[in-house]
């Protein structure tokens, strides 16, 4: 069995492993590169295998760095099969075709207004490509062995990042192979903690968070306390959040605060996402993957007003009153957010609130590292808001916590390949699990091909 890392090596984004055996071909993930252009860049470049070779895929989650490549992936001409959880199926069914509808409006944006390098500018791949991709998902059942093509056999076991999200072993019978997808947090407020793993031969794992750790503190505390003080000077509170895990968090924070009484009387919250909307709703069919009960899960999809229409998404940018929005992209790479960034990023009064990770290269990273301006739709647009991050309302796991789930190794891995991560982020935690545990442990490389023995 051999691997080779064709994506999330050195960035956050972009998760794509292949994985074969004799003549046998799968890839484990199949994501979006996102952030710095030269890795965007990889998007649009030739796999460095020809898709139709491809037998399968197994998805770990739904989030487009690890989902977001299959719509290229079938028109280029795979035509096996994707193999993820029915929760991950369920919101790919939302989160592939939003991507391609707003990858066109991007470049139909673009060439309406004649600011691209490219004439004509073209998307990526389109809402009709992503709905020809769904047509070949297969869901498999959390715990139940499952056949993936020749001899390479899978097995999910709840990751606890998002719903539906998996870590999946790969055997070929003789060896076995661990990827631990995005790992959830211990103790979040909604997702169930990651089932414990004891052994592999080998280990794929993410290093999102490998050199830090999470703030104790109560996240929906802090959330509570940026609102108060924004809504004080008469400021709005923008939140940039992921439509899947990161708005529903956040919701589910919102919500508590209003029963404790920690948000102002009257003060409006907008969840203006519909997706967002549509994968709140799917908390109440998953139930047994997460925390929340029936009535928290009604309590979390009623915390905010939906914004359906774009005439109300668009109204919004006119309110002159201390408000709340919630919408994606959550690193500021797309979607209704960016309206709202540009109407309200110039004025001090309000605050921009990032609730998670912003890969570098992205709009998020920009902002927080104290950009004067963000570059919106070809224009510069000027940055006086507040910018804040509250990183431990982060779904991902922080170096402890990862450190704690290698504990119930029973064995080492002969080799743990540390990649999803900044190259910082991921050499602190191949340092802490040499140093911990005294595992053989490398961080990948872009491209790099290693057997499996």
């Amino acid at each position: 069995m051999k691997i080779q890392f064709l994506g999330a090596t050195g960035t956050v984004t972009g998760s794509k492993y292949l994985l074969t055996s004799g003549t046998s071909r799968m890839l484990l993930d199949c994501g979006l590169f996102q952030g710095y252009k030269q890795l965007r860049l990889r998007n649009w470049a030739e796999l460095p295998v020809a898709p139709s070779s491809i037998q399968a895929v197994v998805l770990t989650h739904a989030h487009l760095d690890h989902s977001g490549y299959l719509p290229l992936l079938v028109k280029h001409g795979f035509r096996g099969k994707i193999l993820c959880s029915e929760a991950t199926y369920d919101l790919c069914k939302i989160l592939l075709p939003d991507s391609g509808h707003l990858l066109e409006e991007e470049a139909n944006h673009a060439n309406r207004h004649n600011y691209s390098k490219h004439a004509p500018a073209l998307p990526l791949y389109t809402e009709q490509d992503a709905e020809r991709a769904l047509k070949f998902f297969s869901p498999v059942e959390f715990g139940k062995p499952f056949d993936i093509c020749g001899p390479l056999r899978g097995q999910m076991a709840l990751g606890g990042h998002i719903l539906g999200a998996a870590i999946v072993s790969v055997t070929d019978g003789q060896r076995s192979v661990t990827f631990s997808g995005d790992l959830g947090r211990l103790h979040d407020a909604i997702m169930a903690e990651p089932a414990h793993i004891t052994r592999s031969d080998y280990l794929v794992l993410e290093s999102t968070y490998g050199d830090r750790l999470h703030n104790p503190a109560d996240p929906a505390i802090l959330l509570g306390q940026t609102i108060r003080e924004t809504a004080a000077r008469g400021g709005v509170t923008i939140i940039p959040a992921f439509a899947v895990g990161r708005a529903q968090s956040i919701l589910y924070a919102i919500h508590q605060l209003k029963q404790q009484g920690q948000l102002p009387s009257g003060l409006p919250v907008y969840l203006n996402s519909p997706m967002a909307t549509d994968a709140t709703a799917l908390y109440q069919k998953h139930r047994h993957l997460h925390r929340l009960d029936r009535r928290q899960c009604e309590a979390m999809c009623h915390a905010a007003h939906i914004v359906n229409s774009v005439e109300e998404s668009i109204a919004l940018n006119q309110k002159q009153l201390p408000m709340v929005i919630i919408a994606a992209s959550g690193m500021a790479t797309g979607g209704r957010v960016l309206h709202h960034l540009k109407a309200f990023g110039g004025d001090p009064r309000n605050t921009i609130l990032f609730a998670g990770f912003q890969a570098g290269g992205t709009r998020g990273a920009a902002m927080l590292d104290g950009a004067p301006e963000i570059k919106i739709y070809g224009e510069y647009v000027p940055l006086r808001a507040n910018v804040r991050q509250i990183d431990n309302l982060s779904a991902h796991a922080d170096a402890g916590e990862i450190m704690s789930w290698l504990g119930h190794f029973e064995q080492p891995p002969k080799r743990t390949f540390i990649t999803h991560g900044e190259p910082a982020a991921a050499d602190a935690l191949r340092h802490r699990i040499e140093q911990a545990l005294h595992w053989d442990c490398r961080v990948a490389d872009y491209m790099e091909q290693q057997e499996l023995a």
